[in-house]
């Protein structure tokens, strides 16, 4: 038999994904996207009137409900007193990043970062989150073995998602073979390589490259690169989540590029 509570329990929007916390609200309206609808806790519509008036300007709905209706929706995460509900996003095209690469200036090299095979959102997630703070221009992914762009990775990434590229490719070696001719230099990550990250160049154009845990890059993945590095493991473990990873190889090149500059 169902509570009290869970009868009690308002209906979410269907078909729509949810976005939750100040940073990935902000970003969507920053955007120019608007939430269908959005709850806000009880009690936080003082401190959140600014970002809640601009939604509602935009076309927004605005519904006040419990703290435990908001925890019950979030499971538990850090909601901050908001959940918007979005149209679920969608990868942008491969020809999109070429008229990109095209444009970009000589002053902003691009720093992209390439996942191959990794399927788990969360690692996802977290790949993005890593991938804006880092500055990242854009991110690549296959479009076979690959986490979708669903909203649990819109979650973890906390509001990365809205913000940083996702580019979806047909055939990633062939197109890693296409950044080359473009003038991107081409780093994947593999525990057997010889060089240290920390010894290859990222302050030009940069793709760094990283597999999924466990399998790494596929065959072709790996010899499309330029160069493979490593990360110099002196404890225990003999590897790192996926996550971390490509967030330590992407501050390596923030700080050759801050050196450069």
């Amino acid at each position: 038999m169902k509570s009290a509570a869970s009868r009690q329990r308002p209906r979410t929007p269907d078909g729509l994904d949810q976005v939750y916390g100040l940073h990935a609200l902000q970003s969507l309206l920053e955007r120019g996207e608007t939430p269908r609808e959005i709850w806000v806790q009880q009690g936080a519509g003082n401190r959140l009137s600014e970002l809640l008036s601009q939604a509602h300007s935009q076309g927004a709905q605005i519904k006040e409900h419990s703290r435990a209706v908001l925890d019950q929706l979030t499971q538990g995460a850090a909601h901050q007193g908001v959940v918007a509900f979005c149209p679920p996003l969608t990868p942008e095209h491969e020809e999109s990043l070429w008229l990109k690469l095209r444009a970009w200036p000589a002053t902003a090299p691009p720093l992209l970062l390439v996942l191959d095979g990794v399927t788990d959102v969360h690692n996802f997630g977290a790949c993005l989150r890593s991938a804006d703070a880092a500055g990242a221009h854009g991110v690549i992914v296959a479009k076979d073995k690959a986490a979708p762009l669903n909203a649990t990775v819109r979650k973890v990434a906390c509001g990365a998602a809205e913000v940083v590229p996702v580019y979806q490719v047909t055939n990633l070696a062939r197109t890693m073979a296409k950044l080359k001719a473009s003038g991107v230099w081409i780093t994947g990550t593999a525990g057997e390589a010889d060089a240290s990250v920390y010894d290859i160049d990222m302050s030009g154009p940069t793709a760094l490259v990283m597999g999924a845990e466990g399998k790494g890059m596929r065959r072709l993945t790996r010899e499309a690169c330029d160069n493979l590095a490593k990360l110099p493991m002196v404890g225990q473990v003999s590897s790192l989540n996926v996550s971390v990873a490509a967030g330590i190889c992407l501050f390596e090149a923030v700080r050759q590029r801050q050196l450069a500059s």
